[in-house]
């Protein structure tokens, strides 16, 4: 299709969640007719190139974000690398000039990657953090944050506008002058009444160290689990591996990782689930309605906000990753589990964002075989 627009899609490389949400943008934009371009780094953008082989992927300059060893210096780690990422996102705006430039790009979609943004193409911010927890420094850094957004176009947030609602203050601003539109929550999976395959489905994912630390206690936690378990590592590599391993009273199936289909049809499988309390899991968890327990990864101020808004509502429980013990999993059988929000995304009235004609275009290169 010769008018197709090509719309840049840069989901941030922070685990899996931003590219895995990203999937049904990517295949909603096929269907209504545009070309999708594939931009991000390390594990993120290999997960999206497993998904989408057939459409061009460009790698964009890495933020190099890594967790603290111990959660209570997330923070000063966090502030400590800034300046790491400032830098990388310095080449991320150049690189994005460029790109928009020599593929001929016609919009820009970036799911919390802060620098893929361009004066020359109308772009769309993805988020579900308009106010970003950071402790006693939580309202700086919540403006900062929506200045940033500001210069975008539009703002969508996976979730819905009013109540109930899966973000609580994370997703929602009490006055706000951003053009903001809520999608309903998003997930690649469909809900199928499958066979129990797994009393228990392990989901892990999320940077370097703390998801290596959690991948180690849960094994050893886990030989005392009576029942048969599926562990997805949540490593990106460029062959899928399994191996079995003998526990109490079934097994333990580990996985490196898992594409989409595979990973629904593992779910759909799974009574119950235990991963870490990301956003993207629990939208999933929501479409699937499947009853889970979370470890919110330590310091990480948002997962620790999800994790515990959402036991205090009855709907999931939780532990601290050093203070789990596999008879917690026990505890799920109090708690209600998430009903579907399913809300059904108008993408056409969403894409008339990139509508809007280029402002001082020039002749580009068309070429994608480069």
């Amino acid at each position: 299709m010769p008018d197709q627009k090509r719309i840049l899609v840069a989901p941030l490389n922070w685990g899996l969640g931003h590219a895995t949400r990203c999937i049904p943008i990517i295949e909603a934009l096929k269907k209504n007719g545009f070309e999708p371009i594939i931009a991000s780094d390390g594990v993120a953008l290999s997960l999206l190139q497993k998904e989408f082989p057939s459409l061009k992927s460009l790698e964009l300059p890495s933020y190099k974000i890594e967790y603290a060893q111990k959660g209570k210096n997330f923070k000063l780690k966090m502030i400590w690398d800034s300046p790491k990422v400032l830098k990388a996102m310095a080449k991320e705006k150049k690189e994005i000039k460029r790109i928009v430039k020599k593929y001929s790009i016609d919009g820009i979609i970036s799911d919390n990657r802060l620098g893929v943004y361009s004066k020359k193409v109308p772009c769309v911010f993805i988020t579900h953090q308009l106010n970003v927890l950071s402790g006693n420094t939580t309202w700086l850094s919540s403006k900062m944050h929506q200045g940033i957004v500001k210069k975008f176009n539009a703002c969508w947030v996976p979730d819905t506008a009013g109540k109930p609602n899966l973000t609580g203050r994370l997703g929602h601003l009490k006055k706000s002058k951003l053009d903001i539109k809520y999608l309903g929550p998003l997930s690649r999976f469909q809900k199928k009444e499958l066979p129990k395959k797994y009393d228990l489905m392990v989901l892990l994912s999320g940077p370097e160290p703390q998801r290596g630390l959690l991948a180690k206690k849960l094994l050893k936690e886990l030989k005392a689990f009576s029942g048969n378990v599926l562990f997805v590592k949540g490593k990106i590599e460029e062959r899928q591996s399994s191996e079995t391993m003998a526990i109490k009273n079934g097994q333990i199936t580990i996985c490196n990782f898992m594409q989409s289909e595979q990973l629904e049809e593992a779910l759909n499988s799974s009574e119950l689930v235990l991963s870490r309390s990301g956003y993207t899991t629990i939208m999933d968890l929501a479409k699937l309605e499947k009853k889970a327990f979370f470890i919110p990864t330590p310091g990480q101020y948002e997962q620790e906000y999800l994790a515990k808004r959402l036991d205090k509502k009855g709907i999931f429980p939780y532990a601290k990753q050093e203070e789990f013990q596999v008879g917690d999993l026990k505890r799920i059988r109090d708690y209600s589990g998430l009903n579907t929000m399913e809300k059904r995304v108008d993408y056409t009235s969403l894409f008339e964002a990139f509508s809007k004609v280029k402002e001082n275009s020039e002749p580009t290169s068309t070429s994608l075989s480069t």
